[in-house]
């Protein structure tokens, strides 16, 4: 059953990078543009831990911008909760720039989280960032964590990216996740992930290697088997 998924899958994304366009457009005077990107990967992991019960994921996207930093876009990709949803779409929108000349940048938006047949899951998160150089700092809350309006939750992230030499990006990341939930007996209500990896540009499609992991607090409670060190390779086109 599982060579039969990742087998559709493998064809999905071929039957995709095959037809695949220009689907990358931007207006004459530069102040409108899209683009789009779809991305076969042996896993996909959210914060940690897997959301497709460590089975492979295709995934795609379609982003719109403006010059002003306004943006909106969705992302899609199949997960496996063992429930009756398969899929999970994102809808976001928000404002990126930066401060004058200070090469410090900034990112606030909004992030709708939905799974079709698996309503009462869908829920939003607000973020926001900061980056500057090789560094970069993010916050996201939601009041309605999971789904579930009682539950609040505030995640932290951190992360650094760097050329290496030959054309290779190399990005690592930490993540905290804290926890407000209505149900006092879930222990621990936070947990901590890590995430390492190298990536490259080769004949027109992205190339990714990335290790991630969590802390004893995040096994427990994601459970061991979603949550304990993984690498996930990814194969992606952008348009």
């Amino acid at each position: 059953m599982k060579l039969k998924k990742i087998s559709t899958l493998c064809l999905a994304a071929t039957t995709f990078f095959a037809a695949s366009s220009a689907i990358a457009w931007e207006s004459a005077d530069g102040a409108h543009s899209t683009s789009a990107s779809v991305a076969l990967s042996t896993d996909y992991v959210w914060r940690g831990y897997s959301q497709t019960d460590e089975e492979a994921a295709i995934s795609g996207s379609f982003d719109y911008a403006h010059s002003s930093g306004i943006y909106v876009g969705t992302w899609a990709s199949n997960v496996d909760f063992d429930s009756d949803t398969s899929i999970e779409i994102d809808l976001y929108g928000g404002f990126a720039s930066e401060f004058g000349d200070s090469g410090v940048g900034y990112d606030v938006g909004v992030l709708r989280y939905m799974y079709p047949s698996e309503g009462d899951l869908n829920w939003n998160e607000y973020y926001g960032s900061l980056s500057y150089s090789f560094f970069s700092v993010g916050i996201a809350y939601s009041d309605e964590v999971y789904g579930n309006d009682k539950d609040d939750g505030i995640y932290y992230s951190a992360s650094f990216d760097y050329d290496l030499p030959y054309d290779v990006a190399f990005s690592a990341g930490v993540g905290y996740y804290d926890y407000d939930f209505d149900d006092s007996t879930i222990d621990p209500d936070n947990a901590t992930d890590y995430r390492i990896g190298v990536s490259k540009e080769l004949a027109g499609f992205g190339f990714d290697l990335t290790y991630y992991d969590t802390d004893s607090d995040g096994e427990d409670l994601y459970g061991k088997d979603l949550a304990e060190g993984r690498v996930v390779f990814t194969i992606s086109k952008s348009m």
